[in-house]
């Protein structure tokens, strides 16, 4: 996989794989997201020593004041509730791809969540079909 650079929140091999996807553009964000997301609340957990499940506001809130790749401008406290409840709303989809695919959140892979995406994005078409 290749690296992160300075202020990327994907690796370049993460993004194709978003862009690959069978998604709508909105989709794709939420997917993009919920993989930052992922591998944000990875490094809160082990920081932590808890599971990813557990994490707090308080806890995203911290991270963020202290992520260098965040620190570009000063932050403000608008922006630090905006950027948790960003991340923390991931929680809900990850959960579901990790329940979809038998394992703890923090035990997914990008593809896994990608594929949780578009599985979710046909049931909605077809929910919408139906009606």
């Amino acid at each position: 996989m290749s690296e992160l650079q300075p202020a990327e929140f994907l690796t370049e091999t993460e993004s194709a794989s978003v862009d690959r996807a069978l998604l709508v553009t909105r989709d794709k964000f939420l997917t993009r997201v919920a993989l930052y997301s992922l591998r944000s609340l990875r490094q809160i957990a082990e920081t932590s020593g808890q599971a990813i499940e557990s994490v707090t506001p308080d806890q995203v809130q911290a991270w963020i004041a202290q992520d260098a790749s965040l620190q570009k401008d000063a932050i403000d406290p608008s922006f630090r509730s905006f950027f948790t409840q960003l991340v923390l709303s991931s929680l809900k989809p990850l959960g579901q791809a990790a329940e979809m695919n038998g394992k703890a959140i923090a035990d997914l892979s990008v593809d896994e969540v990608i594929a949780w995406f578009e599985q979710d994005a046909k049931q909605r078409l077809g929910t919408a079909a139906s009606e």
